[in-house]
């Protein structure tokens, strides 16, 4: 592996300098700017697939020539002004490693992103001139080279943030990028690792194809990661909104509870589907899960989000649940269509999600209807119109809001009308 790694990076020093050739005498000048591949940049509301053609999930070399291969791809050198190369990149894959005892790694591999994909995708990256590499994560630092992240991050010389911080070093700003949300309904201002938001930032999320309490954890939750502990901690309902820290609360909406409350009760009135589950992370762990990452959404600006579907996986999103090789990357620039459409493929109607129809409801997303999204293949660097049918589904069964007398890992795949129900 090695070898192969010194080969790659000769090759792509080659191809960079190659690229960077400009002027009279042939010159060798770095490029200035980066960008997303035109066609990408022009069609935001598209969303882009791609097949990859990994024989074995644990085949290293495979999945970093697949991620090296498509960052060539979509990456392109730009001569006016595009993203400067001496922007910082940040990068967000799904970090969610898990040990178990007695269980050999790879059988919990795919409880996040695939890093050897990741990798490749930096080294594509840097093959465009860019050299400040940021890792962000707000969870589990003890966990995260149990699928090598650390060491990657090392090899290729990527920083990486501390996740705590005392209620001192949140009042300092140490470390830390505020937004407000005036428009908020949970969070009145959130913070994120810096350099996110920064103003030469770019973030790149490549989430995981996966099953979580959530239906699936995809491109938008992956998000929530970039927030600060313990302010990440959106999944555990009341608790940490009503319930947190004295420290914290100023950064809440003094009026959350009534604001949740009337949305959910006018969610349930119009009778959308599970919301009588009397599922552990209940309707309305959803609901709050629901505005807290849409007010999220509304201050994070995304330059390329993924989902990286090599393999996917079903069950809780962590220590339960099957790796199925599916060879399929998807990725676009808007986050909630790129979602539909993973969501979609993965078994479920995204109509039944609530995440999708509230932030159609509250603006930031245009539509919940995966029909509504242009579809392309990417195939050798160019986008080929498909339907979505086209592609396989794989079914990744979640546990996320269980009727009475179904199975606790279920495809949330009742029929929902789309031309009848409009936001």
């Amino acid at each position: 592996m090695l070898n192969w790694t010194r080969r790659e990076l000769l090759e792509s020093g080659f191809k960079a300098g190659a690229a960077a050739m400009a002027g009279a005498g042939g010159l060798l000048a770095a490029p200035a700017y980066f960008g997303v591949h035109p066609f990408i940049e022009a069609n935001p509301k598209a969303v882009f697939i791609r097949r990859t053609r990994v024989e074995h999930k644990m085949d290293a070399d495979a999945k970093r020539a697949e991620g090296l291969k498509l960052a060539r791809e979509i990456f392109v050198p730009m001569t006016k002004p595009g993203i400067p190369v001496t922007h910082r990149v940040v990068l967000k894959p799904n970090v969610c490693s898990v040990r178990k005892p007695g269980t050999p790694p790879e059988e919990l591999w795919g409880t996040g992103t695939d890093p050897d994909f990741y990798e490749g995708m930096v080294m594509g990256l840097k093959e465009r001139g860019l050299t400040k590499f940021h890792f962000l994560e707000a969870n589990s630092r003890q966990n995260w080279n149990i699928r090598g992240f650390v060491t990657i991050n090392n090899r290729q010389g990527i920083e990486m943030n501390n996740c705590p911080r005392t209620p001192e070093e949140f009042a300092a700003g140490k470390d830390i990028t505020w937004s407000d949300t005036p428009d908020g309904v949970v969070f009145r201002r959130i913070p994120h690792y810096a350099p996110l938001n920064e103003p030469d930032s770019w973030l790149l999320n490549i989430s995981k194809w996966k099953a979580h309490g959530m239906c699936l954890t995809l491109s938008v939750k992956n998000e929530q990661g970039l927030t600060v502990t313990p302010y990440v901690r959106y999944c555990n309902g009341w608790r940490m909104v009503t319930g947190v820290p004295d420290h914290m609360k100023p950064d809440f909406q003094p009026d959350v509870e009534e604001k949740v409350k009337r949305y959910f009760e006018n969610h349930r009135k119009l009778g959308y589907s599970r919301y009588d589950s009397a599922a552990e992370l209940s309707p309305m762990h959803q609901e709050i899960w629901a505005h807290r990452t849409i007010d999220n959404m509304s201050v994070i600006k995304t330059g390329l989000a993924m989902i990286e579907g090599i393999y996917g996986r079903d069950g809780n999103g962590f220590g339960i649940g099957t790796d199925y090789l599916t060879n399929l990357v998807m990725f676009g620039k808007d986050k909630f269509r790129l979602d539909l459409v993973g969501t979609w493929l993965g078994g479920h109607e995204p109509g039944n999600v609530h995440l999708f129809r509230i932030a159609k409801e509250r603006g930031l997303s245009d539509t919940f209807n995966p029909w509504d999204v242009p579809v392309y293949e990417w195939v050798d660097g160019k986008a080929v119109k498909r339907k979505l049918t086209d592609f396989p589904r794989t079914p990744l069964k979640t546990y996320y809001l269980q009727r009475e007398g179904e199975p606790e890992y279920h495809l949330v795949d009742e029929p929902f009308d789309y031309d009848k129900i409009k936001i």
